[in-house]
């Protein structure tokens, strides 16, 4: 039995409840899940409760969480000052469907805290978000073509979920439209030459570059700061739209997201996650003219007008209350939680490396803030050219092995207590030190754990030889 197969034996003999809940769910939905990420081999783990930076199983296994409810709990699982506004306001309506003052406040902190945001309208989710960014810088320069970054994730909508790094994904295009695939362009990530190159090669057909500042599924990789700023320049010149995706990075990285570190600001912005303070929540934020395409009141011709509907729950009170009393708690508190988020994350990349280093399996944990991801080179880089070519998610997507991250690592972890996902996470200001350092502790344990295993395999396979030499 391979090491793999132990560790899935190990996890279904101390999750039976879960095992139970996966067979009824699988029945009434497609995998038994609503969502591919939150499968993992061989079923995942049902919760029961959750409470500051840990969660507990069905069976009564507590966790260590690193995946944060989609990195966005960035206080911990129910935060208090959440809960406390959502409890005084839930008797007074779940969801009006009409205008209210709350959606006001949260509006006007949105306004003075992210620096595109000129104007602000609100949706139901991230995705959604991103589709009425789009439509909205197609109607603005009435063009079609979109650059997107390789590795990057900007939701499921049918014309933002096109194609993403060829090498992986060439033949993921089922339900995709055509029209979608021609008129994507994908630019390499920190590649500042390609990026001005495609720009302007088709600046008479492009309407907007796309992309995350801080590139999430791709590692939490940063962007350049000369890339960010030659791409903005570039669109400029074309008459194409910056569209910053920080949908993860908004009021993650800093109060005023990516382009509030960065100063860089795009003309449109999609924000979601944090935003919503545990609530579901997308909005569009950015130029006036720009937003005014969707406003009903606007002096436009039909033709211009945009249609931006924002969904049935959009500004519901309590996803509005819930983001209200985030975003002041985090505003009042920047000056001890960012930094403090920031240290960690340096921390607990740089001990991860560490840990694995010194059991001799190669491994390298990129990242930004309180942001992290784990990795394994298939073929052990050094020095210039392991920094060169973590600069984008090529390497990270092709040269590592994904199985070891996502499988081997994950189940590894949680039979040890610990959640992450795809390697890594978001650290929360529930998080302790002594949270980190236990983390930290079974990481090295796993290191120790996978280094006795390709030991004891090479050991294995040199036997097999020497037998197959005798001719045994």
């Amino acid at each position: 039995m391979s090491s793999l197969d132990q560790e899935y034996q190990k996890y279904r003999h101390r999750t039976k409840k879960s095992l139970e809940l996966y067979n009824r769910a699988s029945r009434v939905m497609a995998g038994g899940v609503s969502h591919n990420l939150r499968f993992f081999p061989p079923y995942p783990c049902y919760l029961a409760k959750a409470e500051g930076s840990r969660f507990w199983d069905v069976d009564g296994n507590e966790y260590l969480d690193f995946w944060m409810g989609h990195y966005l709990n960035i206080l911990g699982h129910t935060p208090e000052p959440v809960l406390s506004a959502v409890e005084r306001h839930v008797r007074g309506g779940v969801q009006w469907g009409t205008v209210h003052e709350i959606q006001i406040e949260l509006a006007e902190i949105v306004q003075r805290l992210i620096p595109s945001a000129e104007k602000v309208r609100f949706c139901c989710s991230g995705s959604e978000a991103v589709i009425y960014a789009r439509r909205l810088a197609r109607a603005f320069t009435n063009k079609q073509k979109f650059i997107k970054m390789e590795g990057s994730w900007h939701g499921a909508g049918t014309h933002s979920a096109t194609i993403d790094n060829p090498d992986l994904n060439k033949e993921k295009k089922a339900g995709s439209c055509d029209d979608a695939i021609q008129n994507t362009i994908l630019v390499r990530f920190n590649d500042t030459r390609m990026a001005i190159d495609r720009i302007r090669e088709n600046a008479d057909t492009l309407a907007a570059v796309m992309m995350e500042p801080v590139l999430g599924e791709g590692g939490f990789i940063p962007a350049d700061l000369e890339f960010l700023q030659a791409i903005r320049e570039e669109t400029r010149k074309a008459g194409a739209l910056l569209i910053f995706d920080e949908i993860i990075t908004g009021f993650r990285v800093g109060l005023g997201g990516a382009q509030g570190l960065f100063n860089v600001i795009p003309d449109l912005t999609t924000l979601g996650k944090i935003l919503g303070g545990g609530m579901p929540i997308g909005a569009v934020v950015g130029r006036a003219d720009i937003m005014e395409l969707c406003s009903p009141t606007a002096n436009l011709p039909e033709s211009r007008k945009t249609l931006i509907g924002g969904g049935t729950f959009s500004c519901a009170p309590l996803c509005m209350v819930a983001g209200t009393a985030i975003l002041r708690y985090l505003e009042e508190n920047a000056h001890e939680i960012y930094p403090s988020l920031d240290a960690a994350g340096v921390q607990s990349r740089a001990g991860i490396e560490k840990a694995f280093a010194r059991y001799g399996i190669p491994a390298k944990c990129t990242g930004f803030g309180s942001l992290f991801m784990t990795h394994f080179p298939k073929v052990a880089l050094s020095g210039c050219a392991l920094e060169r070519e973590l600069k984008n998610s090529h390497t990270l997507a092709v040269d590592c092995d994904l199985e070891k991250r996502e499988k081997e690592l994950k189940i590894r972890l949680l039979n040890k207590g610990v959640h992450v996902m795809h390697g890594g996470g978001a650290i929360s200001a529930a998080h302790t030190p002594s949270d980190l350092k236990m983390f930290l502790e079974k990481m090295e344990e796993i290191a120790q754990e996978m280094a006795e295993d390709q030991f004891c395999q090479a050991r294995s396979n040199n036997i097999l030889l020497e037998e197959a030499a005798m001719g045994l």
